[in-house]
């Protein structure tokens, strides 16, 4: 008789709510970069990935999840169910020409699972905040109408939105694998701006919700034994808004509701067509290379800013994986150490000038439990992006992701002796 065990069952459903929950906490970044927009769009991706440039589109894996591309679900060995979780930490450190600061934040980084169906065929789902806000500005001061004075007031902005996905895999052929993917973007971005002026407060909030579904397909060709191809797309879609205003005045400790708006639209926020390529190569028996090129043609999206428009964005990555033998019974020879590199020339033009970045990373892939392909996997990121020049921000980061990569075994039949 095939059941899944108590404890699994358990322990899927602790780590589903978990993941839930965390999802909508407040923003994983501190960039000032997170003021335009949805915010900063997240690159952090699922166990290896991370570690290797956030690169995976043509990477042929079949011992834990591949989110870049779903047609890698079609891999999910036979009795497998995979589930990771995984939690980020970032430092970010900020200058101008004339100031600079840190911060640092904790959140979660994702939740997904995966299973296969039949032979060839696998599906999962995974929940990853798709972007994140968390900006402050301080002191800015602005002139009082018909009056030499100026007044001074806070502006900070929290939120973002999760991508709850879900993947489908199916290989026709043994070297063929196509892919399906449908996601709900749902959130909110919440600014709150605090007024002082003379012995009385001005408090504005503005709520934005966004949410809307898209779709996605990929593919990966096994050009031989060692050598794999793979592509994605991501079709365009308008994420739809809903705006809630309020705003209360304080005065001599009164509090006074001035004005509660519900339900006001606001512009449909438009995600541009994304193509992505990629390559995966067995270079030896111990070392493996992913490569990928991706392309998001924001300029369709005809969306401007106050300060700047959105343009066409590039982004490269490669990443190396080393193993000696993921099934050695001396635990060195299972460890997996990973590197990369990730270079985005940006999809936000400010004064002309587009906001690049880059990072390198560095991590490795601990094995834990009983099965090969349970892994503690610590990932490192050093990065900068943008520059010290007119009203931009230089901003320099350091990401630190824990992912619990875990298999279990799903159906197996018990033997009694």
């Amino acid at each position: 008789m095939m059941k899944m065990t108590i404890k699994f069952s358990i322990r899927l459903v602790f780590l589903i709510s978990v993941g839930f929950l965390k999802a909508q906490s407040e923003g994983l970044t501190s960039s000032p970069y997170s003021l335009y927009g949805l915010g900063a769009i997240n690159q952090t991706s699922i166990g290896a990935a991370n570690s290797m440039g956030y690169s995976g589109i043509g990477l042929r894996t079949d011992s834990g999840i591949n989110n870049l591309n779903p047609a890698t679900y079609a891999l999910i060995p036979q009795n497998s169910f995979f589930y990771d979780v995984g939690v980020v930490g970032e430092f970010n450190s900020f200058e101008n020409q004339s100031d600079s600061e840190s911060k640092t934040t904790l959140n979660f980084s994702n939740l997904a699972f995966a299973f296969r169906i039949e032979e060839r065929l696998g599906a999962g789902i995974a929940l990853i905040p798709y972007s994140d806000v968390g900006y402050s500005l301080l002191g800015i001061q602005t002139n009082i109408e018909g009056s030499s004075e100026v007044f001074e007031s806070n502006v900070t902005g929290l939120g973002g939105l999760n991508d709850l996905r879900v993947n489908m895999g199916y290989g026709p052929t043994e070297k063929l694998r196509l892919g399906l993917s449908a996601s709900l973007l749902f959130g909110n971005i919440e600014e709150n701006e605090f007024l002082q002026v003379g012995s009385g407060s001005l408090e504005i909030t503005e709520t934005t919700n966004y949410s809307g579904f898209r779709f996605g397909f990929g593919a990966q060709w096994d050009l031989t034994d060692k050598v794999t191809i793979g592509s994605t797309v991501q079709l365009p879609v308008s994420l739809k808004g809903n705006l809630v205003r309020s705003a209360n005045k304080t005065i001599l400790d009164s509090e006074i509701v001035v004005a509660e708006d519900e339900g006001g639209s606001v512009d449909d926020f438009k995600l541009p067509l994304e193509l992505g390529f990629g390559l995966g190569v067995q270079l030896t028996d111990y070392l493996t290379m992913s490569a990928d090129y991706k392309k998001n043609f924001w300029n369709d999206t005809n969306q401007t800013e106050n300060i700047g428009a959105y343009q066409d964005q590039d982004v490269y990555a490669m990443g190396l994986e080393y193993v000696k033998n993921p099934l050695g019974r001396k635990y060195g020879e299972r460890i997996r150490i990973r590197t990369g590199i990730n270079y985005d020339n940006g999809y936000l033009a400010i004064n002309d000038r587009k906001i690049e970045g880059y990072n390198f990373t560095l991590g490795v892939g601990l094995p834990t439990g009983r099965f090969a392909n349970s892994l503690l996997n610590l990932s490192y990121s050093y990065g900068s992006k943008g520059q010290i020049e007119n009203v931009l921000v230089q901003e320099n980061y350091h990401v630190l992701t824990l992912n619990f990569s875990l298999e279990d075994l799903w159906f197996k039949k018990r033997k009694i002796n």
